[in-house]
């Protein structure tokens, strides 16, 4: 599921966490948030980046719609149908 769709099914404190931390590894109940709303970080969605033994990270397209989001701004869907 693309992030557009599991987005606003995070809870407040979640997305406020993301938009506060963009770009750091995202702690392990996050992470679980996000599956719980859709967010299936096993695949080769386009928001999905890095997982390894530093954390969980989200793309760099992920970060910038992030980004856009907290300046206000309506972020363009992903960059791939998934």
């Amino acid at each position: 599921m693309s992030m557009e769709v599991w987005w606003p099914r995070l809870r407040h404190e979640t997305r406020d966490w993301l938009i506060a931390n963009n770009g750091d590894a995202l702690p392990v109940s996050v992470v679980a948030e996000i599956t719980r709303a859709g967010g299936l970080v096993g695949t080769d969605a386009w928001w999905v980046g890095q997982n390894g033994p530093t954390g969980f990270y989200l793309s760099d397209a992920a970060v910038d719609w992030i980004e856009e989001v907290a300046n206000g701004e309506t972020p363009a869907a992903g960059t791939t149908a998934d």
